[in-house]
């Protein structure tokens, strides 16, 4: 009985040997895993030695300079930025660390922000912050878990300082503790040529002009040229006919040394005439895009001498400088291109989006509350007759900000020298809703205005299927709502011909692909009521 008790041990002991070895084993393999799956990652890091390496310009431009370093200038508002588009995975954590300098104010504030969007709604979360003494590099560090977003997009902008050059460099992203297995994705959708595309020119002709803003590479391609005969019958430059590009700085102070009058204003119009001989010789009309405008002006030309480092002019030499240059503008284009252009934006994005009112530009400083009056009563003086003049804004949709533009309207419209409103319409999936475009086109249209949809483009969020069928659904919503109104407007207008020349290039806003095919959204343009 003993023995018998002693053999059953023996045994029990060498299965409990044979256990603890598997079990050790698998202990083992588990550690092993967990340190493979633990184990730190470098996710990127800015090369800036050949070329931007994906950075690109939100509202600004953001380029390479010879000290390897990624430069943004040319902006206005703090979000105007140097981003880049990251492929983040959702549960995944990430650090990262940036270097920013700027020379222009004694310090600044700056911050790393991430803009993400699902279901073509975007939004934003703010995930470092640092200040920057003038001349001397700064380091931001932050760390992020990436959420079930379709796009993720990593930029750096200022918290004060809207208008002040910045550079950065050495941007560098770890995930600390590795990456989660991806989970699976929706593939990209495939564009297939189209055998035959009708012309939408042709299928709105008896509502309302179809147009695009054209940007000047298309005119170096005849593939985009044909693209553009074919499909619109009105063309708004991108660039070419805002005031940084018209109004001459250096020629307007030479002028003003010959004269001495502070108020003589020069103006050239070399970057639009690829743009408006095409049209001229093709029959295609052109909406001028912008008189007056915050953004995009010299600021040298609301200053004495036409030198940044003097006083603001007075009110009296603004005036003349407005009056000058509007003058010049219209006088040159009845000249050379009688009956091409055949409307402008006379202001563009004059309401703030805070108070709703007037926004604090240079030239309400210098001439006050009425300048949008005088800029109007100027273009009706010296506009070739029969040329439509309009107020254009965004956010035409959001309340508020549409009680400031209608007030404005409404101070415009007694003088009789406003034709009508523009409709911004840079609009992505899931903002604004249509039943909130709906309401603002009903509002603007009870002032008995002529209106035109003058920048459209719908953010689609990716090149899925099943983003391209929601863009394609928001598009003839749209249409369904300006055809109810064909009686009032002018001209609908997408911004851009293709995504890949769009400003949102990213987000696939346009009715044709980088290829120049038609997109589910050219056809529901076509046929809206074709789509449930």
């Amino acid at each position: 009985m003993q023995f018998r008790t002693e053999v059953r041990l023996k045994g029990w002991n060498n299965m409990g040997k044979r256990i603890t070895a598997i079990l050790m084993v698998l202990a083992l393999l588990c550690v092993c895993t967990c340190a493979l799956a633990g184990k730190a990652v470098q996710v990127y890091s800015s090369d800036f030695s050949k070329d931007e390496d994906g950075w690109y310009g939100r509202g600004c431009q953001s380029f390479r300079t010879e000290e390897n370093t990624l430069k943004s200038v040319g902006r206005t508002s703090a979000w105007n930025s140097p981003g880049r588009d990251f492929d983040l995975i959702e549960g995944g954590k990430y650090q990262f660390s940036v270097e920013v300098k700027q020379s222009d104010v004694g310090s600044a504030r700056f911050m790393v922000s991430i803009a993400h969007s699902k279901n073509g709604v975007e939004t934003y979360e703010n995930l470092a912050k640092g200040t920057g003494a003038k001349g001397k590099w700064v380091t931001l560090k932050g760390t992020y878990t990436a959420g079930a977003f379709e796009k993720n997009v990593l930029y750096v902008e200022t918290v004060n300082d809207d208008s002040i050059d910045f550079e950065i460099r050495n941007f560098k992203m770890t995930a600390p503790n590795g990456l989660p297995e991806p989970k699976p994705t929706e593939p990209p959708m495939e564009i297939e040529e189209a055998a035959e595309v009708p012309s939408l020119r042709e299928i709105y002709a008896d509502k309302f002009d179809f147009g695009a803003a054209a940007p000047q590479m298309v005119f170096r391609d005849p593939k985009w040229l044909n693209l553009m005969k074919k499909q619109f019958s009105i063309l708004t430059p991108e660039n070419e006919l805002k005031p940084d590009s018209v109004l001459d700085v250096s020629a307007s102070k030479r002028l003003l040394k010959e004269t001495g009058d502070e108020t003589s204003v020069a103006v050239h119009f070399d970057a639009a005439k690829a743009l408006l001989n095409f049209a001229k010789n093709n029959g295609i009309k052109v909406h001028g895009h912008t008189l007056l405008w915050h953004s995009q002006t010299p600021e040298a030309f609301f200053h004495e001498g036409y030198d940044t480092k003097k006083p603001l002019v007075t009110r009296e030499v603004m005036l003349g400088r407005m009056e000058n240059y509007i003058k010049g503008v219209f006088e040159f284009l009845n000249e050379n291109y009688p009956g091409v252009v055949v409307s402008w934006d006379v202001l563009n994005e004059a309401i703030d989006d805070g108070s709703n009112w007037l926004r604090n530009s240079n030239w309400r400083k210098t001439i006050g509350d009425d300048y949008p009056n005088h800029a109007f009563a100027f273009a009706r003086k010296y506009a070739q007759e029969g040329t439509k003049l309009y107020y254009n804004d965004y956010n035409t949709a959001v309340g508020n900000k549409r009680k400031g533009i209608i007030r404005l309207l409404n101070s415009l419209i007694p003088e009789g020298n406003i034709d009508g409103y523009g409709f911004q319409m840079h609009h992505s999936l899931g903002f604004p809703s249509i039943a909130d475009i709906k309401r603002s086109v009903e509002d603007i249209a009870a002032l008995n205005i002529r209106l035109r949809v003058s920048e459209l483009d719908v953010g689609a969020g990716s090149n899925t299927e099943t983003a391209f069928t929601r863009q394609a659904k928001y598009y003839a919503d749209v249409m369904k709502i300006l055809i109810a109104h064909s009686d009032q407007f002018e001209a609908v207008e997408v911004w851009g011909l293709t995504d890949l020349m769009s400003w949102r290039s990213s987000d696939y806003p346009l009715l044709f692909d980088g290829a120049g095919n038609p997109k589910p959204a050219f056809w529901a343009v076509v046929d809206p009521d074709s789509v449930k």
